[in-house]
Parts: structure tokens; sequence; C-alpha cells
């Protein structure tokens, strides 16, 4: 949204779960993915478009190598999954079959 000339940032969303090694990281949102400018993946130096939630260059693929070779340190949140959305329930639906 613009007013006045001046773009209206996005607020960084909060991570999710940080995902069991071996597992996937799940990144939906397009905060992951600065389409202007590719930088140096943090962990294999190779040019990336990706961000991780705290905004640092990473494949995807990196950051789910380097939580499986780093358990311990993987629990404190460096790469984390996006939050699971909330389910949207239509009108006369509940959570019931």
């Amino acid at each position: 949204m613009t007013r006045r000339g001046r773009t209206k940032e996005k607020p960084p969303s909060e991570p999710g779960l940080i995902p069991a090694p071996g597992q996937l990281l799940v990144w939906r949102d397009g905060q992951h993915f600065d389409r202007w400018q590719d930088l140096p993946c943090t962990l294999c130096g190779q040019p990336t478009l990706m961000r991780s939630h705290s905004g640092e260059p990473v494949h995807k693929a990196c950051a789910e190598d380097w939580i499986t070779a780093n358990p311990v340190e993987a629990r404190l949140g460096r790469f984390a999954s996006d939050l699971a959305p909330k389910p949207k329930f239509k009108k006369g639906q509940g959570d019931h079959a």
C-alpha cells in the first residue's frame, strides 16, 4: 500500500516449527524470495534469491542440510518453517465431519 510516495513494508512473519533432521522446511510465504537481488548463500556461497525468516540469504536445501548436520543448534531457530495457516471454514461448516 502506498501513501504519499511511501511503501508500507510487510512486517516479518513469525517462524513456525523447526523441522526434524532430514525433514523439509515449509517456506511458502513470499518473504522467502527476493526477486530483485541474488546474494551469496551463507552456507554454500552460491548466489540465491531465497531468504530465511531473519532475512539471511540461504538456499532452502542448504538450510535443510544444516538442520540435519546441526540438530542441537537447529533448536535455536536459525531456520524454521512458516507458521501453519489457520484453517478457513465456510459458513455453516465446523471442524466435524
